[in-house]
C-alpha cells in the first residue's frame, strides 16, 4: 500500500501596489506578465497538490486566473500595503483554502513573484529536502559572490569600520573568503504547525536549498526588471 501523499499548498503574493516598478506583477517580462512565471512554474511542481494566487487587485486575480491559477478570494486589504510581511498573508490563504477545500494541509510554501526564474524542479527539490530531512523549513539561497560580507564597512565618523566577519587579510582574494549564502527569496517550505501555531516561517530547524546563481534574481527595481528580461531572452549566456 502507496503512503498517503502529503497535502502541500504554494501561495503566491501578488498585491497590485509597486513603488520601483508600477504594476509590477503584471509588468511584462519577455512578453507576458511577470507573475506568469511563478504560475507556470507551481502548476509544473509534482509535490504541490494545491496552489493559490493571493492578491486584493481584481485586475491581477483576473490575469492569473486566465494562465490557471486558482484565486478564489481577494486578500483583505490590510495584508496588501507596503508595510504588510508575508506571514499574515500566507496564513490568511491557508485558513481560506482549507475552508474551501475542506482539508489540512501539512506544509505550505511561499513562492514570490518577483523570482521569476525559479522553476518547478527547484521547487520539488526544496520540498523533497524538508520532507526527508524533517526540518521545519527549507528555504533557497545563493552563494554570495562579489559582496561578500568579509569586504563590507560600516561608515563610522567617516570612517570605513570592519564588520566582525572581515577579512583575514587585507585586499583578501574573493576565491579565498569563505562561502556564505544569502536567501535569494525564491522558496520558503515550512510545515503547517510552524505557520499557524509558532507564527514563522522559518521555525528553529531551517534548512537550505542552494540555487544557483542564473535562477535567484529577485526583482525589486527597474533594473533587475531588465537584467532578468535579457537573463530570459539569452539563457545560453546564462552560467549555472
Amino acid at each position: 500500500m502507496s503512503e498517503k501523499r502529503p497535502n502541500i499548498l504554494g501561495v503566491i503574493p501578488a498585491r497590485g501596489g509597486s513603488k520601483s516598478v508600477p504594476r509590477k506583477n503584471l509588468a511584462l517580462l519577455n512578453g507576458k506578465p511577470m507573475l506568469c512565471y511563478t504560475i507556470e512554474a507551481a502548476r509544473q511542481s509534482k509535490m504541490l497538490t494545491h496552489f493559490v494566487v493571493s492578491s486584493e487587485d481584481e485586475e491581477i486575480i483576473k490575469v492569473a486566473k486566465s494562465f490557471g491559477a486558482p484565486a478564489p478570494f481577494v486578500r483583505p486589504a490590510e495584508l496588501a500595503t507596503d508595510e504588510a510581511p508575508s506571514l499574515p498573508v500566507v496564513q490568511h490563504a491557508l485558513r481560506e483554502v482549507e475552508k474551501k477545500e475542506g482539508i489540512t494541509f501539512e506544509y505550505v510554501v511561499l513562492l514570490q513573484a518577483t523570482s521569476p526564474l525559479r522553476n518547478a524542479a527547484d521547487i520539488d527539490a526544496a520540498l523533497k529536502k524538508l520532507l526527508e530531512t524533517g526540518a521545519d523549513s527549507v528555504v533557497s539561497v545563493v552563494r554570495v559572490a562579489h559582496h561578500h560580507p568579509a569586504r563590507m564597512r560600516f561608515i563610522e565618523d567617516d570612517l570605513l569600520v570592519q564588520l566582525p566577519m572581515g577579512e583575514r587579510k587585507e585586499m583578501q582574494r574573493r576565491q579565498d573568503l569563505p562561502p556564505v549564502y544569502i536567501r535569494n527569496g525564491a522558496i520558503f517550505a515550512t510545515r503547517r504547525h510552524v505557520v499557524m501555531e509558532q507564527n514563522s516561517m522559518l521555525g528553529r530547524i531551517s534548512r537550505p536549498y542552494v540555487m544557483p546563481e542564473s535562477r535567484s534574481a529577485n526583482v525589486d527595481t527597474r533594473f533587475d526588471f531588465l537584467v532578468v528580461e535579457v537573463m530570459i531572452q539569452h539563457p545560453e549566456k546564462v552560467e549555472e
